[in-house]
């Protein structure tokens, strides 16, 4: 079978060493600078469209898994799991098959409808994607260089620095204008490294 699961307590401290779990946007989700940040729509992040680049990063820094853990999920869900471990050689179905179903089969219990925040990483610990449905963005983190984030970003994007995302995403998102101490936090936290024109 070409993915496993793994018990959530393992996963939950593999991404505890990425992410300050309790966080959440427009603060700073990771736990450390893995220099530029690029943002992407949080619906795009459970799809099997984005399989690919989630091995893309997983394969930078040797792993051999990608690890996806739902910290917070809709109320009234009950099948969706709480963590998965999936081999970079599992398919973009296998992927769909993971977060776009539920246990029983379900879609409506799946990750992809139930869960409102989650977050990726591998083994290593040097590479992260944070995403949340409520601001509808996805957080990226861990490109080994700017040839390698450039390349990634080319191939399986559109991904956006932070003053894009909060003139798109957020703006969308929030209906209006972004507020200002949200627009304020976000680039006081994300603006050093993700901006992709510097």
């Amino acid at each position: 079978m070409p993915h496993r699961h793994h018990e959530a307590s393992a996963i939950r401290a593999h991404c505890a060493d990425v992410f300050a779990l309790d966080t959440r946007l427009p603060g700073m989700v990771f736990l450390k600078d893995r220099g530029d940040t690029l943002f992407g729509e949080f619906d795009a992040l459970l799809t099997p469209e984005l399989w690919p680049a989630l091995c893309a990063m997983a394969r930078w820094h040797g792993d051999q898994h990608v690890e996806l853990i739902v910290l917070s999920a809709s109320h009234g869900t009950t099948s969706a799991p709480a963590a998965l471990s999936l081999s970079v050689e599992a398919s973009s179905d296998d992927y769909w098959d993971a977060v776009g179903f539920a246990a029983d089969g379900d879609a409506l219990d799946s990750i992809t409808v139930a869960a409102n925040v989650v977050a990726v990483t591998g083994p290593s610990g040097k590479w992260g994607c944070w995403g949340e449905r409520d601001p509808e963005v996805a957080v990226f983190q861990g490109f080994p260089d700017t040839a390698a984030r450039d390349a990634w970003r080319a191939e399986f994007g559109p991904f956006l620095g932070v003053d894009e995302a909060l003139a798109s995403y957020l703006s969308l998102a929030f209906r209006s204008p972004v507020p200002d101490w949200y627009n304020a936090a976000m680039t006081a936290h994300y603006r050093v490294s993700s901006d992709s024109r510097a």
